[in-house]
């Protein structure tokens, strides 16, 4: 009887040492196949990432500031992407462009550029956009003692040095045209010191190496400079737009339509007006 009940124990003992086993082997499994799973997922995640890829943006000098603080909003939305930023007068981008130069995106502040390129066959079909609307100011530096009140001003004794963008660039061809349609272009020669884009000209109306400068309202706003003037439809034949589009030898088109399409989105917008630009929708 005895050795009876001693069997029965040890195989009592036996089945719950089976049943602990099982246990722990099912609690391993789901541990494992856990790791598993979200080693899957994190190398997923890693690979969309490393799919999503880097994108070259040409923008007018304009630009900088925004596109700056624009940079990781669009980032996050799009983990694992690259922007680098190439910021100058839009003349020089295009002619960067027409030399060779790689770039995804090319956002210009003014219509000739872009059209001469979309002439030249350089431009994604569909994808060119009318982005943003700026404005041509006079502005003076902050405290200055100069009396300037007007465009007209620029050819009184009240002004001996202008500073304007060149030639090549938009806020320079802007310039030319507001004066001219003034008359006092010719007369004014002498004081002009030409900038090769808006950045170089608002620096020298800030650090009052000039008397004032023409440039754009947004520049105005980011230097602090005091705007005395702006540009009415009367003085400019177009209003001032900034057209984006995707360039057709990109090498990431996707994202680069992407981006384009982030540019237009409501966080883009407001973060536009607080820099002064009018975002045109979609």
């Amino acid at each position: 009887m005895k050795l009876k009940n001693i069997g029965k124990l040890i195989l009592g003992l036996a089945l719950c040492l089976t049943v602990v086993g099982c246990q722990n082997n099912e609690s391993n499994n789901k541990e494992s196949n856990k790791a598993a799973a979200s080693k899957a997922e994190s190398n997923k995640n890693s690979n969309e990432a490393k799919k999503t890829g880097n994108l070259t943006i040409f923008a007018a000098a304009s630009m900088t500031d925004v596109l700056d603080e624009l940079k990781s909003e669009f980032q996050k939305e799009n983990p694992g992407s690259e922007l680098t930023f190439n910021f100058d007068s839009s003349g020089t981008l295009k002619t960067q462009i027409d030399s060779g130069a790689k770039a995804d995106v090319f956002i210009s502040a003014a219509q000739k550029q872009m059209n001469g390129l979309e002439e030249e066959n350089k431009l994604e079909n569909d994808t060119r956009i009318d982005l943003l609307e700026n404005e041509v100011t006079l502005a003076i530096a902050k405290g200055s003692d100069k009396k300037i009140t007007d465009f007209k001003d620029l050819s009184s004794d009240k002004v001996d040095k202008i500073a304007l963008g060149n030639s090549d660039v938009p806020v320079g061809q802007y310039s030319e045209e507001i004066l001219k349609k003034l008359g006092i272009w010719d007369e004014i020669q002498d004081k002009i010191t030409f900038g090769s884009n808006v950045r170089e000209v608002t620096t020298w109306v800030s650090e009052k190496t000039v008397d004032c400068g023409i440039v754009y309202k947004t520049d105005a706003i980011i230097a602090d400079l005091d705007v005395v003037a702006v540009a009415d439809d009367s003085m400019l034949e177009n209003k001032v737009i900034y057209p984006a589009a995707v360039l057709k030898d990109s090498q990431n088109k996707e994202l680069a339509k992407k981006y384009i399409k982030f540019l237009q989105s409501e966080k883009a917008s407001e973060i536009f007006k607080k820099y002064g630009f009018k975002p045109l929708g979609k």
